[in-house]
């Protein structure tokens, strides 16, 4: 008996326990979801270029390399008649004059900042006495095969350092003939040929302490718009042989060279001739003799235009004396600044200002070529 009813309340108390087991189960503590910090991103700051181990060319305005920009350029001529195209490596050449000579033909002299990759610069013609003027504004080493009897003075200045093809001294170094082209087309000058020439000689490498350069250039974040100018999408100079023109490419801002009825090649790489700023500078002048030489006159002051970006604006030039940097002047009469980039001046003689025109589109400088 005593064992049946043990036996009960064991069984009753394992009863208990076994509902008290199915009640609510012992929550567990919540973990806490930590929340991910959000970085704020530092802001990231533009690179500033210091140009640090460059300087501005006096040629171009643009950033070179600072002892490039230190050194005196060359300033070489170059044959432009239909016989010497191609010319070569003209297209590196951060300015060029382009000038009247005898016979109604132009003669350029292209000047080079850096003309050290050049195997082939030509080809390579005479000196006219003018020409070494405009190479004084640069404070240029003067390269050129042959002169004018009128250049034989100036060239035998001591402060004029020069390389010709015909001095003895340095002819054979400086200058080679290509056996391809016939004379007097065929005289080409190498970088490395000019430099032996300017080592034999011994000419002063670097800018003269006193230069102070030749054009006011623009600053890098600004650009010369010639808001108020005159449309100017074709430039037509006047001369009457060769005919050259300019046509304004909207889309890289530069203007594309042609003369002879095509467009002018550089023969090293088969690049068209294009520049930033076109200078149109009236000069006057006289004949020299009944032979024809010309003598223009690089300090008469006169007028002019400025050309850039699709517009045009005229100006007035002044030059203090034959030595020093012509300087173009507004309407306002404030110095101009131009835009950094190549420059092509072309020397107008001022009897024949009626000549230079410019023109909305090519079509129409046809139309007028035509109607002549």
């Amino acid at each position: 008996m005593k064992k049946r009813m043990l036996c009960a309340v064991l069984a009753t108390c394992m009863a208990v326990t076994a509902i008290a087991g199915c009640g609510k189960k012992k929550e567990e503590p919540k973990q806490e979801v930590k929340k991910e910090e959000v970085k704020k991103e530092e802001p990231v700051e533009e690179p500033v270029d210091t140009h640090e181990g460059q300087a501005k060319s006096y040629l171009s305005g643009q950033w070179i390399d600072e002892n490039q920009a230190k050194k005196r350029p060359l300033a070489i001529m170059i044959g432009n008649t239909s016989d010497a195209l191609p010319q070569y490596g003209i297209s590196s050449a951060d300015i060029i004059y382009e000038v009247p000579v005898e016979g109604a033909y132009t003669r350029l002299m292209a000047i080079f900042q850096d003309y050290s990759a050049l195997d082939k610069i030509g080809s390579v013609r005479s000196c006219r006495h003018y020409f070494l003027y405009f190479a004084k504004e640069f404070d240029a080493i003067y390269a050129h095969y042959g002169q004018s009897i009128y250049a034989e003075p100036l060239l035998a200045q001591e402060d004029v350092n020069n390389l010709s093809g015909l001095d003895g001294s340095v002819g054979s170094i400086v200058f080679y003939r290509d056996a391809n082209r016939k004379a007097p087309h065929n005289a080409f000058a190498s970088a490395e040929g000019i430099n032996a020439g300017i080592e034999k000689k011994g000419y002063r490498t670097e800018l003269s302490e006193d230069y102070k350069g030749h054009y006011q250039f623009a600053e890098d974040d600004q650009e010369v718009t010639l808001a108020n100018g005159e449309d100017a999408q074709v430039v037509s100079p006047g001369y009457v042989v060769n005919k050259p023109w300019f046509v304004y490419n909207a889309n890289d801002g530069l203007y594309y060279r042609y003369e002879f009825k095509d467009k002018q090649i550089d023969g090293a790489n088969e690049q068209q001739l294009a520049v930033k700023n076109i200078l149109i500078q009236y000069c006057s002048w006289s004949n020299k003799d009944e032979n024809g030489y010309l003598d223009i006159n690089t300090t008469s002051g006169g007028e002019g235009a400025y050309i850039t970006n699709g517009k045009m604006e005229k100006v007035t030039w002044t030059k203090a004396n034959e030595n020093s940097p012509a300087r173009y002047f507004d309407e306002s009469g404030n110095e101009i600044t131009i835009n950094q980039g190549k420059t092509w001046v072309c020397i107008v003689q001022d009897t024949y200002k009626d000549r230079f025109h410019v023109y909305q589109s090519e079509e129409e400088l046809q139309q007028a070529r035509a109607a002549e």
